[in-house]
């Protein structure tokens, strides 16, 4: 088979109202295919300085941050940039209410103050291969799935085997474009990542979920941090005598400055879009799967919502997870409504008649039919799936936190009260009673599990929630008192004397607490009669998909220029500086500044508010350096196609520089994981002189920006 990087056309787009450019490209593909595009946009460095294994190239400052977002390395001493909301959850740990880091910022003024964070880890590219020849030699269409999948599985296990391995690395095989393609990828992760800079919320936090996926937009969605090594520069463990990295590359800042049409780059681990699902899949996802997760949602943020205006303990104990919920609330609320304006299933529905129409006497043929059938058959588990997914990993804590102990009390031995999974088990439960609530939980259940009760298939309900709605008569905040009334987990007072006192008899007690069996009738449902089934015929979706895909690409090749989804692994989008129009009648300028966040401020709004020192330096216009035109720049819109995982991610002009990070689109570009409109699709930047401002003007931390290699 060949690789999909030979088969992609090459399509040079001539632009006139757009620059935007669709596609999330691979960096080491970037010469043979988008470099005299990019070039011909403004592009002044070469696709080798982009990515290189040979030399240092921009790729070595380009750094997974946690498990989701990017981040970039911004000095010689491993000076860490990323998004604000991608270091929440590390500045939230730090939080108290005599030390709020979340509402008053955290500025380090010496590396001994930079604060460690548990489990956190950043990791880099070291090099990517292209392997679909490897993986896939051998395979013919005549293999079933479980052959394929076994002869791809040992030509993997060859090629990783074969594969160069430089000391501290670790190995991966990716599939990509539903496994038409196969990319080895090599990485190097560090684990000692320190908290350097937090903005206060009038920087970070700027117009909450109000602004959230909104132009114009005027919020500081920055956060510093600093990776550290042993004393050879390799990764390690946490140890107050490890180092400030030095990295093979870091960025240089741009002063400069932007204007409209200037080239733009975003480069980054975006993390997941479906760009080729056939109309039977979009449908899905607009009419029943987006609808469901928004109604879930929603029911949850109200109670946080009023949980959080309570008081400052509440309100940093739930920010974290407010955030997290709203951010796909929000998102799948506007990727409905920008499809239906695209009128996607239409547009689908015609590629797919294309596609039926050209497959006819090909291996093709059957696979639309096919996939429509497996939709069909999949209904009813993909409902149970996402339901379940968002009551048991978005809904009431309470019920993770038992999971926890079920290897404690499912016929576990305790021969020593000092056992290892005991000393666990109390150390995590300490962790979670300092970010929960007993009665904000109680009311997550109330409001959450009715919904869940209306709208799951019958045959996926558990026999627990039947009998006890009928024996509540669905009052449902009755139930909640009543469980969490006579559980063990409802507080510390009671689980950690039983922990410290644990016996064979007390660990069977657990089994029968309230929570703890409720807990169990949902997950043994969900991984035995809903998961099987749902992985089955999803597998056969995708093994379908691969079909598809490759499809696609034979039998339309001049209807796109095709691009493998993103799927968490270093991308390279392009385009320019612009605004755009959302709707008839309204014109959106491609950039914002400082006067607007003075417009928009609201004293004590929970949103809005600015502290003083922020609001002085504000109205005195004192923008030293940083300002343009005796304005300070704080946001700008691109027309790069971005995707969550993009978060943090460096926006790098024509040279290179960094100009700005990207933390955000417009709500009227969520569609574009499904579907891509160069008209309205922008992605949203904080301007590094705003960041650079915060952290000089405000934070008085000019170690830090001396520490960069600024571009005047």
């Amino acid at each position: 088979m060949k690789k999909i990087a030979l088969i992609i056309p090459l399509v040079i787009f001539t632009f006139s109202r757009t620059f935007a450019v669709e596609g999330m490209w691979l960096p080491f593909l970037l010469k043979s295919l988008n470099e005299p595009e990019m070039k011909t946009m403004g592009m002044r460095i070469s696709a080798e300085d982009i990515y290189s294994v040979h030399e240092s190239s921009l790729k070595d400052a380009i750094f997974i941050f946690g498990g989701g977002c990017t981040s970039e390395i911004i000095s010689s001493q491993g000076l860490l940039l990323t998004n604000h909301h991608c270091g929440f959850g590390q500045i939230q740990s730090h939080s108290s209410v005599q030390n709020d880091f979340l509402k008053n910022g955290f500025v380090a003024k010496t590396f001994a103050d930079e604060l460690p964070n548990d489990n956190l880890t950043a990791t880099r590219i070291v090099y990517m291969e292209d392997v679909t020849n490897l993986v896939l030699f051998g395979l013919s269409p005549n293999m079933t799935t479980e052959q394929r999948e076994a002869m791809v599985k040992s030509n993997s296990e060859k090629v990783l085997a074969k594969a160069d391995k430089p000391a501290g690395t670790e190995f991966y095989i990716k599939p990509f474009a539903y496994g038409n393609q196969y990319i080895l990828i090599c990485t190097e992760t560090f684990k000692d990542i320190r908290l350097v800079f937090a903005p206060p919320a009038g920087v970070g936090k700027f117009g909450g979920d109000t602004d959230n996926w909104v132009w114009p937009r005027h919020t500081g969605d920055f956060s510093v941090f600093r990776i550290y090594t042993n004393k050879e520069n390799k990764p390690a463990a946490f140890s107050r005598d490890n180092v400030p990295y030095k990295p093979l590359k870091h960025l240089s800042v741009s002063l400069k400055g932007i204007k409209p049409g200037d080239f733009t780059m975003v480069y980054g681990f975006p993390g997941r879009t479906t760009q080729y699902l056939p109309a039977v899949a979009v449908d899905y996802v607009m009419n029943v799967q987006n609808p469901l997760r928004v109604k879930m949602r929603a029911a949850s943020l109200e109670v946080i919502g009023e949980t959080m205006r309570e008081n400052d303990d509440l309100r940093i104990r739930y920010a974290a997870k407010q955030a997290r919920i709203s951010n796909g609330y929000k998102k799948w609320i506007g990727e409905g409504k920008g499809l239906k304006r695209l009128n996607a299933l239409d547009v689908k529905k015609a590629v797919d008649a294309r596609f039926a129409q050209n497959a006819k006497g090909t291996e093709f043929e059957p696979v639309l039919s096919q996939l429509s059938s497996l939709y069909i058959e999949s209904y009813d588990y993909n409902k149970a799936y996402d339901l379940y997914v968002e009551y048991l990993v978005y809904g009431p804590e309470i019920f993770r936190f038992a999971r926890n102990f079920e290897k404690l009390t499912e016929g576990y031995a305790i021969d020593k009260g000092d056992s290892a999974e005991l000393r666990k088990l109390t150390k995590n439960s300490a962790g979670f009673y300092k970010n929960w609530n007993l009665a904000t939980d109680k009311k997550i259940f109330a409001a959450l599990t009715p919904i869940f009760i209306e709208n799951i298939p019958e045959k996926f309900l558990p026999a627990a929630l039947i009998s006890a709605k009928a024996k509540h008569q669905s009052n449902y905040t009755a139930w909640a008192n009543e469980i969490y009334g006579n559980s063990i987990f409802a507080s510390s007072e009671k689980l950690i004397p039983t922990l410290n006192g644990l016996n064979k008899k007390s660990a069977k007690a657990i089994k029968k607490d309230p929570v703890y069996m409720l807990m169990q009738a949902m997950y043994t449902v969900f991984l035995d009669d809903v998961n099987p089934t749902y992985e089955k015929k999803n597998a056969e979706i995708e093994k379908n998909m691969r079909l598809f895909m490759a499809g696609l690409m034979q039998l339309l090749p001049n209807d796109r220029k095709y691009w493998p989804d993103a799927n968490s692994t270093l991308r390279v989008t392009y385009g320019k500086v612009e605004g755009y129009e959302p709707v008839d009648g309204t014109t959106y300028l491609p950039f914002t500044t400082a006067e607007g966040i003075l417009e928009k401020y609201i004293p004590k709004d929970e949103e809005f508010d600015l502290d003083d020192k922020l609001l002085g330096l504000l109205k005195n216009k004192d923008y030293g350096r940083y300002a343009a035109n005796g304005k300070l720049p704080v946001g700008f819109t691109a027309s790069n196609h971005t995707t969550g995982g993009n978060s943090g991610s460096p926006v790098l002009n024509a040279d290179g520089h960094l100009i700005g990070i990207n933390f955000d689109r417009s709500w009227e570009s969520t569609m574009s994981d499904i579907m891509y409109d160069p008209s309205r699709c922008r992605n949203i930047t904080c301007d590094i002189r705003y960041v650079l401002w915060v952290i000089d003007k405000w934070g008085n931390a000019d170690r830090l920006v001396n520490e960069m290699t600024l571009v005047q």
